[in-house]
């Protein structure tokens, strides 16, 4: 049983969203919280409130990654828990016809290589480094360790719009079962979680019909998503040694259209 007190966590992207809500969830079951955020003023903010380490942290850039691992380990020891909630995404096709002046545009790379960096590439950076933490560790009950990972639905059901974030999340999907195949004679696990439409400060902004309206495309339940239901999920990947190797869509039965 991984889950209990005193456990060392790090949850990256854990100033507001999914990656809060697992913070506060764990530090409910009195784990000693690391958070990993480039928003410096709302990631203190949370630690204070959970009575947790904050530490300003972009994961696309390595120096800042080991830093902040090696600050979370100096104060609350190595880690056995790793949440990858740092994302990001954007809307734009791959190529289309300027209506104005009927230019052809294509998607600009450099927005795609944004979105593959944060969300795939600085995934895959804390998980390395976390596993080379936490093969250091003995097992607690039979188990090292466990990585939980944030891809979404858009790996399966990208929109008009997506390339990059879907590509960027279909590829944190295709390594998960890898990552636990890799770790697995070592007793650390690897799953992650693929969000539907869920209420997060990115739908936040949005008028208050066009939230209902999204939550209302979901089979059932016919709203958005909570974020404390992706943390519950977390935590029973957490707690259950078996749970492992997995890609799991948390999404009412949603399937995304087109557009």
């Amino acid at each position: 049983m991984l889950l209990g007190p005193q456990i060392a966590a790090v949850v990256t992207g854990a100033a507001s969203g999914l990656g809060e809500a697992a913070a506060r969830a764990l530090a409910g079951h009195g784990a000693r919280v690391t958070i990993f955020d480039r928003q410096a003023d709302k990631g203190a903010g949370v630690a204070r409130e959970i009575g947790a380490l904050f530490c300003e942290v972009d994961v696309t850039n390595e120096e800042s990654v080991v830093r902040g691992f090696a600050r979370g380990r100096e104060v609350h020891g190595q880690e056995r828990i790793l949440v990858n909630c740092a994302g990001t995404g954007n809307a734009i096709r791959t190529a289309w016809r300027d209506r104005k002046s009927g230019d052809i545009r294509l998607f600009p790379l450099r927005d795609f290589e944004r979105v593959i960096q944060i969300n795939l590439v600085g995934t895959f950076r804390c998980i390395a480094h976390a596993a080379a933490g936490m093969l250091t560790l003995d097992p607690v009950a039979g188990e090292r360790a466990v990585i939980i990972n944030t891809a979404s639905i858009a790996a399966e059901d990208g929109q008009i719009g997506q390339a990059a974030y879907s590509a960027s999340k279909a590829g944190v999907v295709g390594l998960t079962l890898v990552v636990a195949r890799d770790l697995a004679q070592d007793a650390i696990r690897c799953n992650t979680i693929m969000p539907g439409l869920f209420d997060t400060p990115l739908l936040e902004s949005l008028p208050e019909h066009i939230r209902q309206q999204l939550g209302a495309q979901v089979p059932f339940p016919a709203r958005l998503g909570n974020p404390s239901e992706y943390a519950s999920l977390a935590l029973e990947m957490i707690r259950n040694p078996y749970f492992n190797g997995a890609s799991v869509r948390l999404d009412g039965a949603i399937r995304m259209p087109p557009r």
